[in-house]
C-alpha cells in the first residue's frame, strides 16, 4: 500500500512565478491497483509522480510505501521500491551502452554492488527470455548499443527495465505521448500485459481519455493540485467521455482546457 496524506508543493515561493502544484494532496494506492491519471494542463499530474519517486522534497504531508515512511528519502533511495518509464523515450536508457548492459544495471536495482567479470550465461538466458515478450526481435540484438533503436523500442526496453525487478510502484508518466500512433499502442498493449498479468501497482499518466477509460480498475482525475474525481469498480467500466468532462466542470467549476485530451476523444 502506498499513501500520500496531505501532500503540497509550491514551486518559486515567495515570487512572480509562483506555482501551488500541490495542494493537500491525498490519494490511497492499493497493492495490485492499476491507476490512470487525468487531468488539464498544470493538474499536477507529473508533480504528484515526482513527489512520490522523491525527484523534490514536498512542502509538507508524508509519503508512506508499506509502511514505511520516505517522505525524505532522496530519488535513489526510493529506486529500490519504484519502477518508472518517462515521456521521453531517450530518457529511461544509457544510448551509448549495449542492449544486455542496460538490463544488467535495472537487474541490479537495490543489490550491493560489487567488482566482478561481466554478464554471466544465465543471466544473458533472463534477458532473452525477458525480451521476447516484447515480439520486437530484440533478444537477437543483445549486443546493439541502444542508441541505434527506434524511440518505440527504447520506449519498450524502459519499460522491461522498470518491471524486470518487480517494483512496488511502478510510475508511467504518459510514456507513450512522444510515440507515432502504431508504436504508441504497441507499447501500450505491453504495458498492459506486464502490468496485469504480474499484478503490478501502478499510476499511469494519459492525456487519452479514452485509454484512461479502458485501462485499470481505477481513475483519478486532477485539477489545481488535487484530486477531484476518483472512480472504480462498475462505475468506471460505464464512464465515457462525456461523463468525464462533465464531472470536471462539475467538480472544478471550469471546463475542460487540455486541447490534447479533448482532441483523444
Amino acid at each position: 500500500m502506498i499513501e500520500i496524506k496531505n501532500v503540497s508543493k509550491t514551486f518559486n515561493k515567495g515570487t512572480v512565478n509562483e506555482k501551488r502544484a500541490l495542494d493537500n494532496l491525498n490519494l490511497t494506492i492499493n497493492d495490485g491497483d492499476f491507476i490512470t491519471v487525468i487531468g488539464g494542463n498544470g493538474a499536477g499530474k507529473s508533480t504528484m509522480l515526482n513527489a512520490i519517486a522523491g525527484v523534490f522534497p514536498v512542502d509538507c504531508g508524508k509519503i508512506e510505501i508499506d509502511g514505511v515512511n520516505v517522505t525524505r528519502d532522496p530519488e535513489f533511495k526510493r529506486a529500490k521500491y519504484i519502477g518508472r518509464v518517462f515521456q521521453d523515450p531517450m530518457k529511461g536508457t544509457a544510448a551509448g551502452m549495449q542492449i544486455e548492459e542496460n538490463l544488467s544495471l535495472a537487474y541490479r536495482r537495490g543489490k550491493r554492488r560489487g567488482l566482478g567479470w561481466q554478464i554471466k550465461a544465465e543471466e544473458r538466458e533472463i534477458y532473452k527470455k525477458e525480451l521476447s515478450r516484447l515480439g520486437l526481435g530484440l533478444e537477437e540484438r543483445l549486443t546493439d548499443r541502444v542508441g541505434l533503436l527506434s524511440g518505440g523500442q527504447r520506449q519498450a526496453v524502459t519499460l522491461l527495465m522498470a518491471t524486470l525487478k518487480r517494483p512496488q510502484l511502478l510510475l508511467l508518466d504518459e510514456h507513450t505521448a512522444a510515440l507515432d500512433p502504431a508504436t504508441a499502442a504497441t507499447v501500450l498493449r505491453l504495458t498492459r500485459e506486464i502490468v496485469e498479468g504480474e499484478k503490478l501497482t501502478a499510476l499511469m499518466v494519459t492525456h487519452n481519455m479514452k485509454d484512461a477509460i479502458a485501462i485499470g480498475n481505477r481513475l483519478i482525475m486532477m485539477d489545481r493540485g488535487s484530486i477531484i474525481y476518483n472512480v472504480s469498480g462498475d462505475e468506471k467500466e460505464r464512464l465515457t467521455v462525456e461523463d468525464l468532462l462533465h464531472k470536471f466542470e462539475e467538480a472544478s467549476g471550469t471546463e475542460f482546457s487540455n486541447d490534447r485530451m479533448i482532441l483523444s476523444r
